[in-house]
């Protein structure tokens, strides 16, 4: 694995393990501005913890090329728990948006978030039915760099507290930041993928 793919890995086991405190109840070390979400009494936040927390671990875990070719039973079934745990968390997430603390921006950018990553997930899943792996491929590209918004975000945080706009102005930006990035970050790299794939292509001919 290149040393970028260990760096996502690294970071998701880290933030994914750790987000399991969250099915604690009165775990240590859980955020105020989270537990203020109006939802979160009703086991929303747990719902969503948990299962966005098992998308992230077992995210990376995907990518792995050689996991692919030599153990193809496995890697189809992580990708079903992978699928099943972001289609639970990204609808668990839609319904905290609503309960968002700072506001309807960050309503909107969560709510967006959620509504994408349902997206991109269910057409990866619905397109490894079909047998049409390379589509796929891309899709699950975008579904995990939906599913990193967990590490991003994180990854952003310590600047809510320090910025001079102040933790609510600066949390709503971060709510369309730790995503949106992400997935132009995505597209950009199955842009590039394509290009060299053509060029290859090009030159065996």
């Amino acid at each position: 694995m290149s040393a970028g793919h260990w760096t996502v890995l690294v970071l998701s086991l880290l933030v994914g393990v750790t987000a399991y405190r969250y099915l604690i109840p009165h775990g240590p070390g859980m955020a105020p501005p989270i537990l203020a979400n109006r939802f979160t009494a009703l086991g929303v936040l747990t719902l969503h913890a948990g299962f966005a927390a098992t998308a992230l671990i077992l995210g990376p875990f995907q990518f792995i090329a050689s996991l692919r070719r030599r153990r193809p039973g496995l890697h189809r079934t992580l990708g079903q728990l992978y699928v099943a745990a972001c289609l639970v968390a990204g609808a668990a997430g839609m319904v905290l948006a609503f309960g968002a603390k700072t506001g309807p921006v960050s309503t909107a950018g969560f709510g967006l978030l959620a509504a994408a990553w349902l997206f991109a997930t269910g057409r990866a899943w619905r397109l490894a039915v079909a047998r049409r792996f390379a589509e796929h491929e891309r899709w699950m590209v975008r579904s995990f760099a939906l599913t990193l918004a967990a590490v991003t975000l994180r990854l952003y945080l310590p600047f809510a507290f320090l910025s001079p706009w102040g933790y609510d102005d600066t949390y709503r930006a971060i709510s369309f930041l730790c995503w949106v990035p992400n997935l132009l970050a995505a597209e950009l790299w199955l842009a590039r993928s394509n290009s060299a794939r053509a060029a290859a292509s090009h030159r065996s001919g």
